[in-house]
């Protein structure tokens, strides 16, 4: 039997499995860390702080394998997918990090943005990148450095996403995949998937500053050093597969190989997308070349900037005693309060709670938007408020659905933590009106990265990661619920519409 490596980078943690050929989850770690987030609305992380928890997760993930009578000379690859870099890390001439990355959530560079329009145009963007500009994409915060940070600016040789910088680390070779070129924007050539000379040149960016090997998400970048086998306890060679960003990679895990499929990847953030080799209706999307076949396919997402983090937020803010009862041997907080939510009917009895904890990107492309809590009363409980966390974030996978404009299929794909709770898969489908169906493993990206490390290595064929089954039965949405739901989606829209304008003035109040 042989077997592969798959290994998510995450903006909360990195996890590593370990699959035989047949699909089968044989051991998996995951090593958690924190995002760094200095000032409102900045999000950034060191990047050794990836490339160590890479490390730890890979070499648990081994040695539990090995535990199990597994030879590492029959791990066969690996491939590593990851959060978007926004700006990707900034490197000098010796490929160390100058600063922190300036990852996807962080929105300081409204005044780039703002810029970019007014020198360059929407039209001009779209004509050439198929995005727009907005704080949230990578060229807009390089811009940023370049303007705040003349001193770093100066020292900066390279920028690169996190899974190629770490991939670099391990194999010594630099190259970007085309996910990850693509999601930067603004300088990026969708039509012949190329970086824009054109653009770069306009917004005074060196075309030597972007990795000039692009490889698919199959292709083999380099081998495992000799020092970084050891220290992992595979062999040396071991080759290593590009993958991408991990959203993406998290469809592939659900056998998304073709155009035509409406997926989310529900993490940190949500990223629901329409595979398409066309372009499609919608306005405001998010568009980079797919993670297999990127020369052909298109990612057409919109989707929250938070929606498992707020979910998190909920729990390390409010949950002070239920975490203190699950490390004294107590059940888990998450199982505690997802029992709580499945008590309270749907619509939370007037509960809407806005998810814009870190502004919005597409559909809705608002730094300013703040997370909002609309219908609190005293006959409310954690229970009402958890659920309706849950049903936000619903409400903004729906928002993303009905932007994109298409037909979306007979049923949505969900991949993500969230799967883990039965009541936030049946509140998905309840709002949205649509089946849910998910993975039947916990792997999220990790299930796509393996798949890309076989057929990268030539160990799978496409037709053989078809064949493997990846997904459970579908959660049919109750009618009734639906119509209420209905409801509470228009007030959530409608509530967002009222407050914009005193959102952008809070903004400027706590300047």
């Amino acid at each position: 039997m042989q077997y592969l490596l798959g290994t998510d980078i995450g903006t909360s943690g990195t996890k590593t499995i370990l699959m035989d050929t047949t699909g089968k989850l044989i051991s998996q770690d995951l090593e958690e860390y924190d995002v760094l987030t200095p000032k409102p609305l900045w999000a950034e992380q060191w990047p050794d702080v990836w490339y160590e928890a890479t490390k730890e997760s890979i070499r648990r993930t081994v040695e539990e394998a090995v535990k199990q009578g597994i030879k590492k000379e029959d791990i066969k690859g690996i491939a590593i997918s990851g959060l978007y870099g926004g700006s990707g890390i900034p490197l000098d001439e010796n490929m160390n990090p100058v600063r922190p990355c300036m990852i996807w959530m962080d929105r300081r560079a409204k005044d780039e943005t703002e810029w970019v329009l007014e020198h360059i145009g929407e039209e001009k963007l779209l004509e050439i990148t198929h995005n727009g500009a907005d704080p949230y994409y990578g060229y807009t915060k390089i811009l940023w450095m370049k303007n705040h940070e003349p001193e770093n600016w100066a020292r900066t040789k390279l920028f690169l996403p996190p899974n190629d910088y770490v991939i670099y680390k391990m194999t010594g070779e630099i190259a970007i995949d085309y996910s990850s070129a693509g999601n930067i924007g603004g300088i990026f050539d969708m039509n012949t998937r190329t970086w824009s000379e054109e653009l770069l040149n306009a917004m005074g960016i060196p075309m030597s500053m972007m990795p000039q090997r692009i490889v698919e998400s199959t292709d083999i970048v380099g081998g495992l050093t000799k020092d970084i086998a050891s220290e992992l306890g595979l062999c040396e060679g071991m080759p290593v597969i590009a993958s991408g960003i991990d959203c993406g990679a998290a469809n592939i895990g659900l056998g998304v190989f073709e155009s035509g499929v409406y997926a989310a990847a529900i993490g940190t953030s949500m990223c629901a997308a329409l595979i398409s080799d066309k372009p499609v209706k919608g306005k405001g999307l998010i568009i980079w070349p797919y993670l297999y076949d990127a020369k052909k396919l298109s990612y057409y997402f919109a989707g929250g900037n938070t929606a498992g983090a707020i979910v998190k937020w909920f729990r390390n803010t409010l949950c002070q005693w239920e975490i203190e009862n699950q490390k004294n041997g107590g059940p888990s907080v998450y199982d505690v309060l997802n029992g709580e939510a499945e008590k309270i009917p749907a619509g939370s009895e007037g509960l809407v709670v806005l998810p814009y904890f870190m502004g919005e990107r597409s559909p809705v492309w608002d730094s300013d938007a703040k997370g909002t809590i609309v219908g609190l009363s005293l006959t409310h409980t954690k229970g009402h408020l958890y659920r309706a966390f849950l049903e936000a974030v619903a409400y903004c996978l729906r928002d993303a659905m009905e932007a994109t404009g298409e037909d979306l299929g007979e049923y949505i794909l969900i991949a993500g933590g969230v799967t883990k709770s039965k009541v936030w898969r049946q509140i998905f489908a309840d709002v949205t009106g649509y089946p849910v169906v998910c993975p039947i493993y916990d792997v999220e990206a990790n299930m796509g990265d393996v798949m890309l490390a076989g057929i990268g290595t030539g160990v799978l064929t496409y037709e053989e990661v078809k064949k493997w089954q990846v997904l459970d039965e579908k959660i049919m949405p109750d009618e009734e619920n639906h119509k209420k739901y209905n409801e509470y989606f228009r007030l959530y829209k409608s509530i967002y519409n009222h407050l914009k304008e005193d959102m952008k003035d809070l903004t400027k109040a706590a300047e």
